[in-house]
């Protein structure tokens, strides 16, 4: 069930785990800074230098596992990946068991992400957006809270039961 272990983010300081590739890394630098400013405490899984080359899974599955197993321990926490489309950071993140990556384009998809999906980790294209909107995507994101309306209750718990079990009690798959 999701709320065991549903990060109630609201305007307190929570853990945020955070990654990127060579597309995002001064855009996770500023973002770090803003973030520590708020009172936030920030993880930063990578990477630490420019490398045009560098490879984005292993930071994004690194921040994703460290946001779902802080998660389980009951601490409040997010994860923030990047790069620039986003698409490949999300996908990376979202193999990772227990997270439910979103991709956010706009403030509505930030909010709704949190309110619907219980998003715990988000993903932004840092070439998609300018600074300035990234900040305030990620600020909406992390202000949201889960609504804990039973059929998204229900659907992010039919979502976990397949990614542990590859079934669906009640409903067919494929």
């Amino acid at each position: 069930m999701p709320g065991s272990w549903a990060c109630a983010v609201d305007s307190r300081s929570v853990r945020i785990h955070i990654a990127t590739d060579h597309a995002g890394l001064e855009f996770s630098r500023d973002l770090q800074k803003h973030l520590r400013d708020a009172g936030h405490e920030v993880v930063d899984h990578g990477p630490s230098s420019y490398e045009p080359l560098d490879d984005y899974p292993s930071f994004c599955i690194n921040a994703a596992r460290a946001t779902v197993r802080d998660q389980r321990a009951g601490l409040e926490c997010l994860g923030i990946v990047f790069g620039g489309s986003g698409n490949g950071e999300q996908i990376a993140a979202n193999k990772v068991e227990g997270v439910r990556a979103a991709l956010v384009w706009s403030i509505e998809t930030a909010k709704l992400a949190r309110q619907h999906n219980d998003a715990n980790v988000i993903a932004v294209g840092a070439r998609q957006h300018p600074y300035d909107e990234v900040v305030t995507l990620i600020d909406a994101f992390l202000a949201e809270p889960f609504s804990f309306e039973e059929r998204h209750e229900r659907r992010i718990a039919q979502i976990a039961e397949y990614e542990t079990t590859g079934a669906i009690a009640g409903h067919e798959i494929d």
